[in-house]
């Protein structure tokens, strides 16, 4: 298992993202859809955070500590308006 490092939301746009799915199986893509969308409606409606690990270009795996304000059909949207590939994100806990 690879480390996984804290990250503040604010440093993601340093970021750099592929643009290949991190997930292998479709079963795994449908959950994190599930996921973001219920993450989606816990942040407008209860300003709750979530944990979103994702993968960045070099593979280094990251987390952060966040809201989502929306998810759409490429991006997730962070609290401040910050944005991270769907394809990118490994979990949404």
């Amino acid at each position: 298992m690879r480390t996984i490092e804290k990250i503040d939301k604010e440093n993601i746009p340093s970021l750099k993202f592929n643009k290949n799915e991190v997930l292998s199986s479709q079963e795994d893509i449908k959950k994190r859809w599930n996921n973001l969308f219920r993450a989606q409606a816990l942040g407008n409606l209860l300003q709750s955070k979530v944990q979103i690990t994702f993968e960045t270009a070099d593979q280094k795996i990251f987390q952060v500590n966040t809201t989502i304000w929306a998810v759409g059909l490429e991006f997730v949207t962070l609290k401040g308006g910050i944005h991270i590939p769907v394809n990118a994100i490994l979990e949404v806990d």
